[in-house]
């Protein structure tokens, strides 16, 4: 068995084992809504246009005594600059997030505090997303690593975690000489937050996350992958509280997302550069909490 062969078995095994004490544990709290997003600004790798998009989200995240669960599906309509296979109609994209975190100091029954951190813990995972263009790609991401929970409002975690990517290509040769791919290990620094504070009398919440992930080797064409920067934030009025008492209910705001090298894109196999590989594009968000 090779190192590469032991480290993606580890990597399976510890999404297994984080998942273990949840069962048979009741949930100490929980919280589920369904978002939408909107923005005109987004952008896909080697398309030059910018790409309208209406974002679903159906979202939980949920507590126990020494961890916690967070799933995330976002299904993304495209408008017709970013078209499904063999349409002039918009693509439609699937993407999936699972994340459970084992919080080390209550496991183990040990104060693992220090400075403005709360807690301790082991985060495992995966991604999953599919997508009808031309590209088809079905991307396959398992992810193991240490989380630090700060003591803020809300919540703040920051993580180091160890992935492993596998997706396909769709446009065969000469685009991609290989249609599927096992990118080589990365290493992605994950921040999460919901800060809750109010400006008067106005109840609001900064929310997001942004991740850092290194170069996965090279790409389906041989080119060597780059450093990729995916940030999304959002400032939230919670309209729930103002209007009728309850806070935590119906969420509406403004977001940015902020993307640099978009999968690890950078340039064709010729050395130019691809177009479509950063985003700045602002965003209108709804949330409603059940």
């Amino acid at each position: 068995m090779t190192r590469f062969d032991t480290c993606l078995k580890a990597v399976g095994a510890a999404c297994l084992l984080a998942a273990v004490p949840a069962t048979g544990q009741a949930a100490t709290w929980s919280d589920t809504f369904v978002g939408y997003r909107y923005g005109t600004e987004l952008r896909e790798p080697t398309n030059t246009r910018a790409v309208e998009k209406h974002v679903l989200q159906l979202t939980h995240a949920s507590g126990y005594s020494v961890g916690q669960n967070f799933i995330n599906v976002d299904m993304l309509q495209s408008d017709k600059a970013d078209p499904a296979s063999g349409s002039t109609n918009g693509a439609t994209e699937f993407y999936l997030t699972y994340r459970h975190q084992v919080h080390l100091g209550k496991l183990l029954d040990k104060r693992l505090a220090f400075g403005p951190v709360k807690e301790v813990g082991i985060t495992a995972g995966f991604d999953l997303n599919t997508k009808n263009t031309r590209f088809a790609p079905r991307k396959r991401l398992l992810v193991v690593g240490p989380t630090l929970k700060f003591d803020v409002p809300g919540f703040l975690d920051v993580s180091l975690l160890y992935g492993k990517e596998w997706n396909h290509c769709g446009l065969g040769a000469p685009a991609c000489p290989r249609s599927d791919i096992s990118f080589d290990p990365q290493w992605i620094i994950s921040a999460a937050w919901g800060i809750p504070f109010s400006a008067g009398s106005v109840p609001l919440k900064f929310q997001g996350f942004i991740n850092v992930n290194s170069d996965k080797g090279r790409d389906y064409a041989g080119v060597k992958t780059r450093t990729e920067t995916l940030m999304r934030a959002a400032l939230m009025v919670d309209v729930g509280q103002m209007a009728w008492g309850t806070k935590n209910t119906f969420l509406m705001g403004v977001g940015y997302e902020y993307w640099r090298n978009k999968f690890g894109n950078h340039a064709y196999g010729n050395g130019v550069e691809k177009p479509g590989i950063d985003t700045d594009a602002p965003t209108f968000q709804l949330e409603w909490h059940f």
